[in-house]
């Protein structure tokens, strides 16, 4: 009876019949969650936000922030010496990421601080390292970003996992929200990653990526190329350091 007094169309009435019955919510948790309305402020991206998270205004803010593609478009395949994308590997992605964080912290959304890349954590003698590690001000917690070529697959759902459990343990301050983790990939199969990160009790989301060369031409030709986008960026830095806003 919620759900039928406080939605309109059919497709959202079984939005929440499917929500309700998969995380269990009673019918207090329920009337927030449609207070909330969630259903139009729903992010594509297959994540386990809602069932890991501890509170409801978190994970619904972090439905909403992430998009379920990003487009690195000054990620030129040919400025990066190789002859197909095949030949593309996370580590070239990363490095050019990396050599201009501004440009991909513009992409990936506001409020997001970076704190470095192929961050060190070490657990027991056991070393591991996380492609990217951001901070979200806006969630006020650590965001860590695993890329990898190609399709999805659920390995790269657990050795998220498990560098969240160590960021939390060792890196977390007291003050901050649960790490949340985004596996970025250049393809993905929604039902069946929303499957695979329900089973982690971690914050996980899945997005894909898109460069340059992967858009059509007559869009791509329409993008700033990465000098202009340089030069855009310089001078906004210049603006700011002399105080204008």
């Amino acid at each position: 009876m919620e759900i039928l007094n406080k939605t309109e169309t059919l497709e959202e009435r079984l939005f929440y019949i499917k929500k309700t019955a998969e995380y269990k919510w009673d019918k207090y948790h329920l009337r927030d969650i449609l207070k909330q309305d969630l259903f139009h402020h729903q992010s594509e991206m297959p994540n386990n936000f809602l069932a890991t998270l501890p509170r409801r205004v978190q994970a619904l803010k972090a439905i909403e922030m992430f998009k379920d593609e990003y487009l690195l478009d000054y990620i030129n395949v040919e400025e990066l010496g190789v002859r197909d994308e095949s030949e593309i590997d996370e580590k070239v992605v990363e490095n050019v990421i990396v050599q201009n964080v501004k440009n991909f912290i513009m992409t990936f959304g506001k409020d997001f601080a970076f704190v470095g890349n192929q961050y060190h954590l070490e657990k027991f003698g056991e070393n591991h390292f996380v492609d990217l590690l951001f901070y979200n001000r806006e969630l006020s917690c650590l965001v860590a970003v695993e890329l990898k070529s190609g399709k999805f697959k659920p390995v790269y759902a657990g050795q998220l996992h498990n560098y969240l459990h160590i960021l939390d343990d060792d890196v977390r301050k007291p003050n901050e929200n649960p790490s949340i983790g985004i596996i970025l990939c250049q393809d993905v199969n929604k039902p069946y990653v929303e499957y695979v990160v329900q089973q982690y009790d971690s914050p996980l989301g899945v997005a894909t990526y898109k460069t340059s060369a992967d858009i059509p031409e007559k869009l791509r030709n329409a993008l700033p190329d990465i000098e202009q986008l340089k030069s855009l960026l310089a001078t906004d830095e210049e603006s700011l350091s002399n105080g204008e806003r």
